[in-house]
């Protein structure tokens, strides 16, 4: 089975978004020392995850000749607790599910799984 390995955050402001998903959920995000405009993303190691990286929005451009803007695809982050999310969405067996807008107009859920009962 193949799993997702790394995910792209596409901002108009590369820092303003970083600071968000800092603030958000406490990623390390760093600036990559390269030719682009690309913030590295660590999301830690306790549970598994994946990292992932922020960069400058392609195709932001007024011209209509080109392309529309890059529009993230949804990535869902693991948390402890959406009680106060508006908008969740209990999914039977396996937890709570909430979609958000970031300050980059990108969309992002946010999943609280569900306890399961201990064997005895």
């Amino acid at each position: 089975m193949r799993r997702p390995v790394h995910f792209e955050i596409h901002a108009g402001d590369p820092e303003r978004a970083a600071n968000f998903y800092s603030q958000l959920f406490g990623w390390e995000i760093t600036k990559w020392d390269g030719p682009v405009d690309y913030w590295l993303v660590s999301t830690g190691t306790e549970p598994p995850g994946i990292e992932g990286a922020i960069l400058r929005r392609m195709g932001e451009n007024p011209d209509p000749q080109e392309p529309t803007p890059v529009i993230a695809y949804v990535c869902t982050v693991d948390v402890e607790d959406i009680d106060e999310a508006l908008g969740k969405l209990e999914v039977p067996g396996v937890g709570w599910q909430v979609y958000y807008k970031d300050t980059e107009s990108n969309i992002f859920g946010m999943m609280q799984a569900m306890t399961q009962p201990q064997a005895t």
